[in-house]
């Protein structure tokens, strides 16, 4: 094993070097991970133009929160801890939680305050933090990465590749929204906005959970997107754009309208949360929102009591939503592997993520970044 790793390192808005590090000193209670794919999300793109600024996430920081690969070395602690073995492939969650605090002992760690850097200005999270702290190699865009004892991660069965580990996380996500959050469940109707990974994701969460009709929502642009939710078994797509939403959704539920509608639309305006509100059945749906909207001026409240309509939060996963990811991709059942449309080595950080942006010509659902594919030709998996 070498002395030095190779990392891309952002070390401005929008601006990525590739840099040497020493590799990290491994004690009792720490770990090493070599990483096999890193994948880029929506956030990702968001916080490399715009990176927040708190004293744990300013300066020079390895991005990659979607993290997979294998132990490298580790401590005895780490490895009694963790359940794990030198070899033993992992996708590692972003959170780097304290594990003593009341979120972390009812096991909902992605609310602890030690991981969430909106809230604590020396919080600590895999891929927003610097490489000032000790280890340095806290993002996945390295060929590998320093793991403290409080990180939390899953095995990895040898029938999923490490690509398809990959989609641990917006699987996960998927599952944590519709069914765990939102409630989606037999014989249930519902509206997905925008056919990207999450949306995608919750696609096959519905399905699997046995909703009756599952209707996705997007652009023109999502023509390629419409045909794999149509493969992932959605009933019906609606192009916002040359078609009535409101009025093809009406229809094709028998005027009745959805019991759910999951907004996984990135950065859209106002508009899909007011068509929500609009085609959801006429008492008591659910409408579950992320977080890109800081201000509604004009929210129809008064619609929104009339029809009972109760409004959830779409916030991270859960430890149990990422082991039924897992075993969802274990099973085969979807073609999920078709959610990974690139690949590229880490010293195409910047070009992947400008890919994914939409700042080029390509359409990317899923990026894998590959340590492994350093030097290579990227782009498009064949």
């Amino acid at each position: 094993m070498t002395d030095k790793v190779l990392a891309a390192v952002r070390t401005a808005p929008g601006t990525t070097e590739m840099r040497e590090f020493d590799r990290p000193r491994i004690d009792a209670d720490s770990a090493l991970l070599r990483v096999e794919v890193a994948g880029i999300c929506g956030t990702d793109v968001k916080l490399y133009s715009s990176p927040p600024t708190t004293p744990a996430t300013k300066g020079e920081v390895i991005m990659g929160h979607e993290n997979v690969g294998v132990i490298a070395e580790a401590g005895e602690n780490f490895l009694r801890r963790h359940d794990v073995e030198i070899g033993d492939r992992i996708f590692l969650e972003h959170y780097v939680a304290c594990f003593s605090c009341e979120w972390c002992r009812i096991g909902e760690y992605r609310h602890c305050e030690a991981t969430d850097w909106r809230t604590n200005p020396d919080a600590r999270r895999f891929g927003y933090t610097s490489t000032g702290f000790e280890g340095a190699l806290w993002g996945g865009f390295a060929e590998y990465m320093y793991l403290p004892w409080n990180s939390v991660m899953h095995k990895i069965p040898d029938s999923i590749t490490a690509e398809e580990a990959g989609l641990v996380m917006p699987l996960s996500n998927g599952i944590e929204w519709a069914l765990l959050t939102a409630g989606v469940g037999y014989n249930d109707t519902v509206l997905i906005q925008g056919p990207g990974q999450q949306g995608l994701a919750q696609l096959v969460a519905a399905k699997t959970a046995g909703a009756a009709q599952v209707i996705v929502s997007g652009t023109t642009r999502d023509a390629k997107r419409f045909e794999l939710a149509k493969e992932l078994g959605a009933d019906a797509v609606v192009d916002v754009l040359t078609e009535d939403p409101r009025e093809k959704v009406m229809d094709l539920t028998d005027g009745r309208g959805v019991d759910f509608v999951l907004d996984c639309t990135s950065r859209a305006g106002t508009a899909p949360v007011l068509l929500g509100v609009d085609v959801l059945k006429r008492r008591e749906g659910t409408l579950l929102i992320q977080g890109e909207l800081a201000a509604f001026p004009d929210f129809p409240v008064k619609k929104v009591t009339e029809k009972s309509i109760t409004i959830k939060s779409a916030r991270g996963h859960s430890f149990n939503a990422c082991e039924l990811a897992v075993a969802q991709l274990a099973s085969h059942r979807y073609p999920l592997e078709k959610l990974a449309t690139h690949r590229y080595g880490i010293d195409q950080v910047d070009h992947a993520i400008r890919v994914l942006a939409g700042e080029t010509d390509e359409d990317a659902i899923h990026v894998s970044m590959m340590p492994d594919m350093i030097g290579q030709a990227g782009g498009a998996v064949r």
